[in-house]
């Protein structure tokens, strides 16, 4: 709003409006009708400064950085504004239309906003922004505090002699699955013949069952697909009928409202005096540059240094795709890594202890049902078995 002259106003460049000549009685709705008109003149003036790039066809190629994602961009009117987030920061990104192009050098904390004319009559107004990725996010969380001494839940194993547990071990033969090489072979390939048995899909609810024995066998009788919190609790129930101690942890994302999350094991090696990274959804164990098996810490740890990662080469969705290390461990699991949740025991009660990064504050909210005992500290979440 400009000040022309005493007692006056203008709208824009091409009203005058002399406030001695309005009536008082119209004086309200004058000055409602006034303030639309400046919105409005605002949004124009606003959209007809916006850089606009043409296309007839409503997909567009986006070159981000370096990488070029063709086909990637479904241009969409209707979405206002429809945003792109690239997790590269001072980057160039680049979108490309079937006639034309506009590019941008993104910054953080900056948004840059342009309109695509879709077949010279729909105007989709797009943005770019540059939002931190999922590594970046964990590697924002790599403290901990060591010194944390709050009491959490104390970690139980059901011992292999518990009755449901023999009864697993017996009806599905596990030692002959297990073999008779070492520990290491044992865990392994108790993981590979829990993958091939109990298919994956994480859109399906898992029906009630009495026991994990009676999932376990109506699952293979009827070939029924698991979620991966029911195929991890099946393989935590094999682990300890062979006598290996083993969780059932839950790997949560920052977001709360982010309603994904992954479900693997820690399987305690003794061989290796050490937790071991297990995942029976997607086949997979973790080493390091020299062929050693990994632990979930260990595997954060690295993510978070850039530190070098292997993943098995057999790893696999359902034996349908191979599972790769960019999109599982770099992507996925860095996004899932952020807070580790561990059921206290095999029997799968309530209770929980929830490992937390120190610039978290609170209770990650999906977690409160199962009780959880919060802690900073690594070293009380990973305790040696008993």
């Amino acid at each position: 709003m400009k000040i022309s002259e005493p007692g006056s106003f203008t709208i824009g460049r091409n009203y005058f409006i002399n406030r001695n000549a309005i009536n008082k009685k119209d004086m309200a709705m004058k000055s409602i009708l006034l303030l639309v008109i400046i919105l409005i003149g605002q949004v124009i003036f606003a959209q007809q400064e916006l850089p606009v790039i043409k296309a007839t066809s409503d997909i567009a190629d986006v070159r981000d950085g370096n990488v070029l994602n063709k086909g990637f961009w479904k241009i969409s009117p209707k979405i206002k504004p429809d945003i792109y987030k690239t997790e590269c920061k001072n980057t160039t990104v680049t979108f490309y239309t079937d006639i034309d192009s506009i590019s941008f050098l993104v910054e953080p904390g900056l948004e840059y906003s342009y309109i695509i004319l879709l077949n010279n009559k729909d105007s989709a107004l797009t943005q770019i922004i540059y939002a931190p990725g999922f590594l970046d996010v964990l590697k924002n969380a790599y403290l901990y505090d060591y010194s944390d001494t709050r009491e959490i839940n104390k970690f139980t194993y059901k011992p292999m002699d518990d009755t449901g547990l023999m009864e697993i071990r017996r009806t599905f033969k596990l030692d002959s699955v297990a073999g008779e090489g070492n520990e290491i072979s044992k865990i392994i390939n108790l993981m590979h013949w829990v993958h091939d048995t109990y298919p994956h899909d994480g859109t399906k609810e898992v029906s009630e069952y009495n026991s994990v024995l009676d999932l376990m066998i109506t699952c293979r009788n009827e070939h029924l697909t698991l979620n991966c919190g029911a195929l991890a609790n099946v393989m935590n129930n094999c682990y300890l009928s062979m006598g290996f101690k083993s969780r059932r942890v839950v790997c949560l994302p920052k977001d709360s409202n982010d309603v994904d999350c992954h479900s693997i094991n820690a399987v305690y090696s003794n061989t290796l005096n050490k937790w071991l990274w297990i995942d029976p959804t997607n086949d997979a164990y973790i080493m390091n540059e020299k062929g050693e098996l990994l632990g979930i810490s260990e595997v954060r740890e690295r993510l978070i240094n850039d530190m070098p990662i292997i993943l098995n080469p057999a790893a696999n969705w359902n034996h349908k795709s191979s599972i790769t290390k960019e999109e599982y461990l770099y992507k996925y699991m860095a996004k899932n890594l952020y807070a580790l949740q561990c059921f206290i025991s095999g029997a799968g009660e309530s209770k929980s202890n929830l490992l937390l990064p120190l610039e978290y504050n609170g209770i990650i909210p999906r977690t409160i049902i199962n009780k959880p005992k919060c802690t900073n500290n690594p070293n009380v979440f990973w305790e040696k078995p008993e």
